[in-house]
This record gives C-alpha cells, sequence and structure tokens, in this order.
C-alpha cells in the first residue's frame, strides 16, 4: 500500500506541475475554442447549445432566485433609506413653513390692528405717532403701560394716546426711547368728557377698577345706558370727540366701560395735538360755546349806550345858539 502511494504521487507530480505551468494557456485555447464553436451554424452545434441550455436552466434558475431576492431587498433598503431622507427634508420644509405662517399671521395681525388704529381717532389731520406696548405697569395700584416710543420720535408728557377704538391714557413721562403712559382706569387719572348726545360736560374719574366713574354732571344730563362718553377737549390739552368709553351702570353713580381692551393693548397711537395751529387756521374752533351768543347780543345792546358816548362838539366849531359877533367900527 505504501508502495502505490509513492508510486501514484511519483508519477502525479510531474503532471501536476505541467499543468499548473500550462494551464492559463489551455483556458486560453478552450476559449477559442468555444468562441468559434459558438460561432458555427450547423444543425449538430445547435442541438448541441439548446441541450446544454435545457441542462443548465434549472441550475440558472435556482441560483437566479436568491440573486432576485437579493437585488429586491436592496431595493427595498434603497426605499428605506430615500423615504427617510425624504421625511427628514420635509420636516425641516414642515418646520421653517410653520415659522413663515407665524410670521404671516403676526403681520396680518399686527396689518389688522394698525388699520383699526388708523380708523380710531376722530382728526386724521392731527399728526401722531405710533409705537408699541413693550412693557405693563399693571397692578393693584397702578394702571401703566410702557411704549418704545419717546423724545425722539417727539413724544411729549400730556398727549393723549389712542388704541384701536378710542382713548386709552396720556403720556406721563417720557425718555429719549420710550415713554410710560397712564391709562384712564388708573386712581390718578382724571379726563374732561362729555355725553355724545346732548353735548353734557362730566369728568371721567379712574379709580383702579375695570368701571371708572364719571362725576360732576349737569342736572340737566341723562345718562343712558350705552350712550357714548368722548373727550370735550376743556384745558386745550386733548382735541374733542376722542371715543372714550360707554355708559354701562346708572345706579348708584354713573359707571363706564372704556371702549378698548385694556388688557390687550399692543400698538398704540400718540396724538401730537398742538391748540396753536388750529388756533391760526381756524380761530372760531378754539372759542367756548358760549361767546357765539355773547357776540350775537352785542349789537342789540350797542344802540341804547350811543348817546352817553357821542363825542363833545368840538372847539373850532361854534354852536348852534351861540350869537354872532358883532363888527368893529
Amino acid at each position: 500500500m505504501a508502495r502505490r502511494t509513492g508510486r501514484s504521487a511519483w508519477i502525479a507530480a510531474p503532471i501536476r506541475a505541467l499543468l499548473q505551468r500550462f494551464a492559463f494557456l489551455l483556458l486560453l485555447a478552450a476559449a477559442a475554442g468555444l468562441i468559434l464553436v459558438s460561432r458555427i451554424d450547423r444543425p449538430a452545434v445547435e442541438r448541441t447549445r439548446a441541450l446544454v441550455a435545457d441542462v443548465v436552466e434549472p441550475v440558472l434558475t435556482a441560483v437566479a432566485q436568491p440573486v432576485g431576492v437579493v437585488n429586491a431587498a436592496i431595493g427595498w433598503v434603497d426605499d428605506i433609506l430615500f423615504v427617510h431622507e425624504e421625511n427628514f427634508r420635509l420636516r425641516t420644509e414642515n418646520a421653517r413653513l410653520l415659522q413663515w405662517q407665524e410670521v404671516a399671521r403676526r403681520l396680518e395681525q399686527d396689518n389688522a390692528s394698525l388699520r383699526r388704529l388708523l380708523a380710531a381717532g376722530p382728526d386724521l389731520t392731527n399728526t401722531f405717532v405710533t409705537g408699541r406696548v413693550i412693557a405693563d405697569g399693571g397692578g393693584s395700584f397702578v394702571r401703566t403701560a410702557l411704549l418704545n416710543i419717546g423724545a425722539k420720535d417727539g413724544v411729549r408728557k400730556g398727549q393723549a394716546v389712542i388704541g384701536e377704538g378710542g382713548y386709552v391714557g396720556r403720556v406721563t413721562e417720557v425718555g429719549y426711547r420710550a415713554a410710560r403712559i397712564l391709562l384712564l382706569t388708573d386712581l390718578n387719572s382724571r379726563l374732561p368728557v362729555m355725553l355724545q348726545e346732548g353735548g353734557h360736560r362730566a369728568v371721567l374719574t379712574g379709580d383702579n377698577s375695570p368701571f371708572p366713574r364719571l362725576e360732576y354732571l349737569t342736572g340737566a344730563a341723562k345718562p343712558v345706558i350705552g350712550m357714548h362718553v368722548v373727550t370735550s377737549g376743556d384745558g386745550g390739552q386733548f382735541p374733542a370727540g376722542i371715543p372714550v368709553a360707554e355708559i354701562v351702570s346708572t345706579d348708584g353713580g354713573v359707571r363706564v366701560r372704556p371702549l378698548v381692551d385694556l388688557g390687550r393693548l399692543d400698538f398704540l397711537r400718540v396724538m401730537q395735538f398742538d391748540e396753536t395751529r388750529i388756533d391760526a387756521e381756524d380761530p372760531s374752533a378754539a372759542l367756548p360755546p358760549l361767546l357765539p351768543q355773547a357776540q350775537a347780543q352785542a349789537p342789540a345792546q350797542a344802540p341804547a349806550q350811543a348817546p352817553a358816548q357821542a363825542p363833545a362838539p368840538s372847539s373850532a366849531t361854534p354852536p348852534a345858539s351861540a350869537p354872532a359877533p358883532k363888527p368893529r367900527p
């Protein structure tokens, strides 16, 4: 047994070395032969190729199935990765669009607020400056707000502040970049007003409650719930006719509700009212209401005082009753 094994190894070793040396040439010759055979169109060769295809087909089919499964799995993974990337992109774009939507809504609200603010004042010919409320000093004992405009914008102490619907308060402190306003509900607020129906004068007094009091009404005034109160213009600090409040109660004193929601202040308009400009344009606009009646009665009293104010006769003119001078001889 050992002899046979050694003899076979002695014979196979040269053959193996020969095959390893000429393996490349043999494979190249086999490939060339197959190419030549494939180019032959004889019926025998065709039948042979068909037979080989029939034999190899089940093997190729069996091998193709796992390959198809692997390709489908690769495509599924690619789809998952694409969907993940697309989902991330859409989420980022959606977040960016939501930010722009919030900006658009805020701009829309600001636009609507400014539009309502422009229609709130009684006289748009007066110059004004618009600011935004940046702080609310509301509390148990104070009703104020802080605006982001000041002396650099032309704001002065005592000017009227108008919101969306009517009067809000007046400027009490002015800095270079900011100003503080005293709301009409504050305990220190006193505003000369009048009833819009009838024109009866009164004073709107704040008491730190949501509903200020209407005081010093004349006996002829008959306040009714729902009647509006406007500024009277007395004192010349504010123009007349600015909407202020609405009467909500007449039991135990007249109470009013401000036309502006003082708990939700955003944009406010500071009216730069100049009484001297109105006097220069129309002097009769600043006259008190009783002055025209006094002027109407003045001509009627003039004839009665005319005889007492007649001028004395001049010394150069001789009186009618004086005798004529006699000529000298």
